[in-house]
């Protein structure tokens, strides 16, 4: 047996001997412990409130073009009634940078005619900051006739 395989057997290795004394001392482990943990549940809280964030952004701004394509779709009304309402909600709820790119059109849902709001937004990823026209939605709503 080798004297490095002996030391090794009864623990008397010299950088051992060295390290024993901060491996027994745990004084400063609860602090160490208490900010990684801390650090751990502050990200995780952070995650969730933007996450929460993003939600509510996408659900504001599906429901704003939904109403405006309902807006639209009136016997009554025209796109640019549909684009302004749109317009007008998004900007009221999340502010006007939210309400820069709207549009609408007609078309076809389930065969019939439809009045449809595109509105392409920015994601937001940090705080209300995102990339921008990241998020695109539509809203339809079928087209009345007057009688």
């Amino acid at each position: 047996m080798t004297r490095v395989q002996a030391a090794r057997q009864t623990g008397r290795c010299a950088l051992g001997r060295w390290l024993r004394p901060f491996v027994r001392d745990e004084r400063g482990s609860a602090v160490v412990e208490f900010t990684l943990v801390s650090v751990l549940l502050t990200t995780l809280a952070l995650a969730v409130v933007q996450l929460a964030l993003a939600l509510h952004v996408r659900n504001t701004v599906i429901d704003a073009a939904a109403e405006g394509a309902r807006y639209a779709a009136l016997a009554d009304n025209t796109l640019a009634d549909g684009e302004e309402r749109t317009r007008m909600l998004i900007s009221t709820a999340l502010g006007a940078a939210y309400a820069r790119d709207i549009a609408g059109s007609y078309g076809r849902t389930a065969g019939f005619p439809s009045a449809e709001v595109h509105v392409t937004t920015p994601l937001p990823l940090a705080g209300l900051l995102g990339p921008d026209r990241a998020m695109e939605v539509v809203g339809r709503a079928a087209v009345e006739s007057a009688p």
